[in-house]
């Protein structure tokens, strides 16, 4: 049975008026669905703020604001075409004039929130239309209508609100686990609880040090004691607290009631206990503000929920604009052109040693890398160094120790072992384009050899995984021993040749 074709934009789950049964009617604004915020707030973000003003919270979470901004942030072309990087280079230009870093640092606070707004103001910039700011604005001020709309509440319009629509308006929301809120639900919902037993903890910590830091003063009077000596008394024992003596009538008495218990006092524990709760909603974990790496795993794991935070954190809010002002920009100012893509680097610099150690494995299967991936990937200047002969079995000797061998062996002047090597030497009268052409014919058979078995792999190779893979397997098995020994002999020809010039100088 054919299926009938798709009604194209259609939505039927909405969250409009006798739609969402979670909801119900909801008036002319939506109200956000955090218990929290609802039951306790009575739907402001107030008591939020409140909660981002203790101390633990405000320095934990600036941990993951400053872990993100201190990453390297690019701009990407979306294409290969110039108007592409053109797009690019210059939406580059604009998040460096505006600050890029100090936007991403305000917007991160929609994590803590749930959402956050941002008005964005544009100029003339010569022939295209250019960003003057991007405001980070109170996400108290705004509320989302109906139909998902962002709204603007005014006091002249604080039930239905005015509409703040795009593009002058960049929002997103985080942390809800469904589309039909478009508050978010941030940190602050996990955050209020500890951080409201923390402050009582703490209030009740400070009346406790009290109690043992003054004891109590308690001033007895007799039973017929009028009205005036009682307020005397009073007065008396309340002089403790702030003079160092007081006056009273002998037939008085005065003791100090101190605060008798057994057992520790747990105030601290429970403070203690709090703020690593609130560590491990913000951060994942303790170790980063405490000091003491193990105590939710190895430094490994540790290090790895943080970056994956990070690259969280990062992607929400330049995922988020690139899919609103990146695009704007681009569609007005560089109509067909891809859109460029904001970024930050979040991955930790690569292990050098790790990289050597490859790179010395790969060496031993005949490979050797290029002096610009030396440079590229170690950085620094470097040159290359003579490599020695290469060749299976006893390694070849160098070129100087070939000569002085020939001399011994043959006994004879050098101009007898260059006429062994190379004939035509003494009647040639610049011999050195010969010996090249004699040294590409004596290497030619290896090289012939190398590129056929080379041909044969890519014949056979059905991938280029398959292709590397083979090269791979083959290099110890291609033979190097006769290109060794004809380089070996060329450069033994060459000092010799070089060995009967200086003495023919001499003789002169």
């Amino acid at each position: 049975m054919n299926q009938p074709r798709p009604e194209l934009g259609r939505e039927i789950a909405t969250t409009e008026d006798g739609i969402d049964i979670t909801r119900g009617f909801t008036g002319p604004l939506l109200q956000p669905y955090d218990s929290v915020l609802r039951q306790r707030g009575g739907g402001d973000l107030v008591i939020y703020e409140q909660v981002f003003s203790d101390a633990e919270v405000k320095s934990t979470f600036a941990q993951r604001q400053l872990s993100v901004t201190q990453c390297e942030w690019q701009v990407d072309p979306g294409g290969d075409r110039p108007i592409d990087i053109q797009a690019a280079d210059y939406l580059r230009e604009q998040l460096h004039a505006i600050g890029w870093d100090n936007i991403t640092t305000k917007m991160l606070t929609g994590v803590f929130y749930g959402y956050a707004v941002a008005e964005i103001i544009y100029k003339v910039d010569g022939g295209r239309i250019g960003i003057d700011a991007i405001k980070v604005r109170n996400r108290r001020r705004f509320r989302y209508g109906k139909d998902g709309d962002l709204r603007l509440l005014t006091m002249s319009n604080m039930l239905e609100g005015v509409p703040a629509p795009a593009p002058y308006f960049w929002s997103f929301c985080t942390g809800a686990d469904n589309d039909d809120e478009p508050y978010g639900l941030g940190l602050a919902h996990w955050l209020y609880w500890p951080t409201l037993f923390k402050r009582n903890g703490i209030k009740f910590w400070l009346i406790f040090l009290e109690k043992f830091g003054m004891p109590t003063a308690v001033g007895k009077y007799d039973t017929n004691a009028t009205g005036p000596e009682r307020s005397l008394l009073l007065q008396a024992t309340r002089a403790i607290q702030v003079d160092s003596g007081i006056i009273m009538p002998k037939e008085m008495e005065i003791e100090l009631l101190e605060a008798g218990r057994s057992g520790t006092a747990d105030y601290k524990v429970l403070h203690d206990t709090m703020d690593a709760t609130i560590q491990k909603v913000v951060l994942g974990q303790t170790a980063s503000t405490q000091g003491s790496p193990g105590k939710l795993g190895n430094d490994k794991l540790q290090a790895d929920v943080r970056a994956d935070i990070i690259k969280a954190d990062a992607d929400l809010v330049c995922e988020s604009f690139n899919t609103g002002p990146a695009r704007w920009l681009t569609e007005w100012n560089f109509p067909g052109a891809a859109i460029p893509r904001v970024f930050r680097i979040t991955e930790e610099p690569e292990d050098l040693e790790s990289r050597a150690k490859r790179d010395e494995a790969i060496s031993r299967l005949g490979f050797k890398p290029t002096q610009a991936y030396v440079q590229d990937t170690y950085g620094g200047e470097w040159e290359p160094t003579t490599p020695a002969p290469v060749g299976s079995g006893t390694p070849l000797p160098t070129p100087s120790a070939i000569a002085d061998a020939r001399f011994a062996e043959a006994g004879s002047t050098v101009n007898q072992l260059l006429r062994r090597f190379y004939p035509g030497f003494a009647e040639a009268p610049d011999p050195a384009p010969d010996m090249a052409r004699q040294l590409d014919r004596n290497i030619g058979p290896a090289g012939d050899k190398w590129i056929q078995q080379l041909r044969e792999l890519v014949d056979n190779a059905q991938s280029l995984d398959q292709l590397r893979d083979d090269v791979l397997a083959a290099a110890p098995d291609m033979d190097l021993q006769q290109y060794a020994a004809a380089m070996a002999e060329a450069m033994a020809v060459a000092q010799l040749a070089g060995r009967f010039d200086a003495g023919q100088s001499s003789e002169v």
